[in-house]
């Protein structure tokens, strides 16, 4: 059965299209969404409409888009896991300053197609990674507020706790929830710089832009709050990991001094669990000096394998691309077990000039893991920085093809959404998932 657009109506009600198919857009492209890219959205998935767009759908008979007056399109957040393949069918207005206190960029998350076919929603998607950690029955603020209490009473001069508190219970950040239910990974926020002015930052954004998805960190923690942060959740957590690099901070290398610290102290006081360090991979010395005190895992961000798309993303400021794919380097040399966190954009990630970018760069330095994130941006606010041959360029192998290739041609390299413990650094997790098992068996 087919998949139908959704619409938004004039009185605010989403509703499925009588005759138009489902179109999703890739770049500044719109095209019919292929039957294998469709998933039934799980549960936590956040289904609304764009705020002054036109919906776009497909016209099965003459094959092509069709705009629709006076109904908006209709988008959805996934929840984490699952890698969006196409962004939402929208046209747009101008952008007015002032209108929200700022230009009419959409709020910073990640926006994917949705449409429904016979009794269900469908979004344009698929699950990258098999762990279940994101899944809204492992988050009843009911049983968490309890904890974050307790634990504000337990370490009353612990600024740390305390930020993460907030984050947890205002900002609800899964990480920040696993501290205080003593489970899986544990956030340690710890700088308040930053040597990027990303577009997508989720924690610091120009008054001219949009508003920030939380409030950075502003303070430095001591080792002694990290350390009361870190020990006991990886002495009493089963598989745990500890990872500083959150999205409440900067960029943790500018204040190496504290992390080669701090990582020093934790490995001191226990050996168990995984140290883990998020990334935009800017100092490369750093990340040798934290490596050598004891970590054990490293993520690096970036949003393209080539030089030109990345810096019109993360705007670096006193270093070049090149520094990062030198972590990626000294992070392996190392022997850490080392994430490309590639924040992926249908219609940018997928271009083949993208694609056979990031091939050589796995293949180059290998990495042990690719991370295929969705980047939290407003599409247009994206298209208005990246160059226009990019987005609008009809070779798009698509995400999912993307990943299926990757498999079939570094069958080593995990796939994925989430960091691993140190216990499942030598064997990928995403093969567990059909689509890989069926890359891996032709």
């Amino acid at each position: 059965m087919s998949a139908r657009l959704l619409v938004c109506d004039p009185d605010g009600n989403i509703l499925d299209h009588p005759t138009l198919g489902f179109a999703g857009q890739s770049g500044t492209r719109w095209v019919p969404v292929p039957e294998q890219d469709l998933v039934p959205i799980p549960e936590g998935t956040k289904v609304f409409f764009v705020p002054d767009s036109r919906a776009v759908g497909w016209d099965p008979e003459h094959g092509r888009p069709v705009v629709l007056e006076g109904f908006r399109a209709v988008a959805a957040m996934l929840q984490a896991g699952y890698t969006r393949t196409l962004l939402p069918a929208a046209q747009r207005g101008a952008l007015v300053p002032g209108r929200y206190g700022c230009h009419d960029y959409l709020p910073l998350w990640s926006y994917a197609a949705v449409g429904w076919r016979g009794d269900e929603l469908v979004a344009a998607a698929f699950r990258v990674d098999p762990m279940t950690h994101s899944e809204t029955e492992h988050y009843d603020d009911r049983e968490i507020a309890p904890r974050v209490r307790r634990a504000l009473r337990a370490q009353r001069d612990n600024r740390l706790v305390a930020h993460l508190s907030r984050c947890a219970l205002e900002y609800h950040c899964f990480a920040a929830k696993n501290f205080f239910m003593e489970r899986w990974e544990a956030p340690l926020p710890s700088a308040p710089a930053c040597n990027a002015r990303c577009l997508g930052c989720i924690s610091l954004q120009p008054s001219e832009c949009c508003p920030a998805s939380q409030e950075r960190i502003g303070f430095v923690p001591t080792v002694a709050e990290l350390c009361g942060v870190a020990v006991p959740h990886l002495e009493r957590v089963e598989r745990a990991i500890v990872s500083f690099g959150q999205g409440c901070e900067g960029e943790p290398l500018t204040g190496v001094d504290t992390l080669e610290e701090a990582v020093r102290e934790i490995r001191h006081r226990t050996l168990r669990g995984t140290i883990h360090l998020n990334t935009n991979g800017s100092l490369p010395g750093a990340l040798r000096r934290v490596a050598r005190a004891g970590l054990d895992s490293v993520r690096i961000s970036l949003n393209s394998p080539r030089r030109e798309t990345y810096d019109a993303y993360y705007r670096p400021i006193h270093y070049r691309f090149d520094d990062v794919v030198e972590s990626v380097r000294v992070g392996v040399g190392e022997g850490l077990f080392v994430a490309l966190n590639l924040l992926v954009f249908p219609g940018v990630t997928d271009h083949p000039a993208e694609v056979e970018a990031l091939e050589g760069l796995i293949s180059d330095t290998g990495v042990h893991m690719v991370h295929l994130r969705n980047l939290s941006i407003d599409p247009q606010l994206y298209a208005d920085h990246l160059p226009a041959e990019l987005l609008s360029s009809t070779e798009h192998l698509g995400l999912r093809a993307l990943a299926i290739r990757l498999k079939r041609r570094f069958p080593a390299v995990d796939l994925g959404y989430f960091n691993r413990p140190r216990e499942d650094f030598a064997a990928p997790r995403v093969d567990e998932l059909d689509w890989a098992r069926q890359a891996l068996s032709t």
